[in-house]
């Protein structure tokens, strides 16, 4: 008797569990990506002739409660109309049970892969700025994410930055049905690192999922997020987020190994947002942008008292090129002087 080695067994269970599309305007093409709740695959949408992104639940037949939270996403994405956030296009159930939904598809790098190649700290800046507009917009519409992290972030190629995967999005306000809120109670849900290290570097996590908990990632999550004290969560905590991903996106090595060193107003604004107590942080993604775009524009940011040293410096980085030229004149005209004296 022979038998069949792991990585066969692998296969095979693999296409074992590829969703059934028949009746649906779905075509199958390859299998993309997997999360802790559902697997995204890409797919032809035969009517429209173009490419979608597919998401189902990876286990045919699960419960009522995972397939009301992929629905629940799939409504969060729906109201969410903006350019930094992927839009849904249907959503339905397929013939084996499983829920599923369609969103563009996205093409280009995640955020952690892409940040190699983008050398300047201003370019890196006014990236981070594109994904806090798309999380300013979530909070105005009452959205939060909760897991806020370079691997849901995509670049596409053509600049477009996307915030991805908002399977852990806490609604604000809207959804006050009890009915609605009885179909999709919030969860604690923690990831908690494997020993196994994906190819490129990033380690892989688990999800353990129950009643009553938080979703969120190690690194990226707010301290009472990671307490599970669902009740407290606003902007501030998505603001932790982005703090640690700002720290994250200024500290990444180029790919050709070089770190920025980040100066004080950098450094203040990343410890600003990521203060240990809510209050100690910006109140608003606007207020975090715009100390950011303050330092783009050589002005003073708010999380930072500087000396009088630095404003001197700042001052002289701001006007260098007409202080510079001011110089050259004094400069022509003392060697003018010097000459008609002789």
């Amino acid at each position: 008797m022979k038998f069949l080695s792991d990585k066969a067994v692998e296969r095979l269970r693999a296409g074992g569990d590829k969703p059934e599309l028949a009746g649906t305007r779905y075509r199958l093409l390859e299998r993309v990506a997997q999360g802790g709740m559902g697997v995204v695959y890409v797919a032809e949408d035969e009517k429209l002739e173009r490419r979608v992104a597919l998401k189902v639940l990876d286990v045919p037949g699960t419960d009522g409660d995972l397939a009301n939270r992929l629905m629940r996403e799939a409504r969060v994405l729906a109201r969410l109309e903006h350019p930094g956030i992927v839009p849904v296009h249907d959503v339905g159930t397929l013939a084996d049970g499983r829920v599923f939904y369609t969103m563009k598809f996205v093409e280009g790098q995640r955020l952690d892969i892409f940040i190699e190649g983008v050398e300047s700290v201003q370019d890196r800046l006014r990236l981070f700025l594109r994904i806090c507009e798309a999380v300013a917009f979530a909070h105005a519409r009452g959205v939060l994410h909760r897991d806020l992290k370079p691997a849901n972030i995509m670049v596409g190629p053509f600049g477009e930055v996307l915030v991805m995967d908002w399977g852990l999005a806490k609604i604000l306000s809207g959804e006050t049905q009890p009915a609605r809120r009885a179909a999709d109670p919030e969860a604690t849900i923690f990831e908690k690192p494997r020993s196994a290290v994906a190819s490129n570097g990033s380690t892989r996590s688990s999800v353990i999922t129950g009643h009553g908990t938080v979703m969120g990632t190690p690194g990226y999550m707010s301290p009472e997020q990671a307490r599970g004290e669902v009740e407290v969560l606003d902007a501030r905590s998505d603001i932790f987020s982005l703090g640690a991903l700002l720290g994250f996106i200024l500290r990444q090595k180029t790919s050709a190994g070089f770190t920025q060193r980040l100066d004080r107003p950098l450094e203040a604004i990343c410890r600003k947002a990521t203060a240990e107590q809510r209050e100690s942080r910006y109140s608003a993604v606007q207020d975090l942008g715009q100390d950011v775009s303050r330092y783009l524009d050589g002005l003073a940011v708010g999380a930072h008292r500087e000396s009088i040293l630095e404003k001197t410096a700042r001052f002289y980085r701001r006007y260098r090129f007409f202080i510079l030229l001011i110089l050259a004149y004094l400069a022509m005209r003392v060697i003018l002087l010097l000459v008609l004296k002789r």
